[in-house]
């Protein structure tokens, strides 16, 4: 699911969430920072392709000392990006916005551990 930055109500300082509050929903804190952290890396990948479309009109094969210096418009670019909230900020304001989807995979019976054998069965 595309992000459109410009619509992200994240905010761009250091916020403090209580974990338990955070955690409810998964009923576990490692689910839920693990829900946060996948849809983080999702997000910070299509960060990273964006930017990189924008910055590929600006590419050039030949060095040019000149162009380095003169570029104002690549400049903007970069700035906007560095201005906008971390990916981790967005994924978790998606969290707490109950914005992101999220499943449990189904356990398979038919393969089970049986620890006081120490041994594996499946099929």
């Amino acid at each position: 699911m595309p992000v459109d930055f410009k619509k992200v109500t994240a905010p761009l300082n250091t916020k403090t969430w209580n974990t338990a509050e955070l955690s409810q929903r998964t009923g576990n804190i490692y689910e839920m920072v693990n829900i946060i952290t996948k849809r983080a890396n999702q997000i910070s990948v299509d960060l990273k392709e964006e930017l990189g479309k924008k910055l590929q009109e600006f590419s050039s094969y030949t060095d040019n000392l000149e162009e380095v210096f003169e570029n104002r418009e690549q400049i903007e670019i970069s700035k906007y990006y560095e201005r906008l909230p971390k990916p981790v900020s967005i994924a978790t304001q998606e969290f707490v916005d109950n914005k992101i989807y999220y499943r449990r995979p189904v356990a398979d019976d038919s393969k089970s551990y049986n620890s006081e054998a120490n041994d594996y069965q499946g099929e």
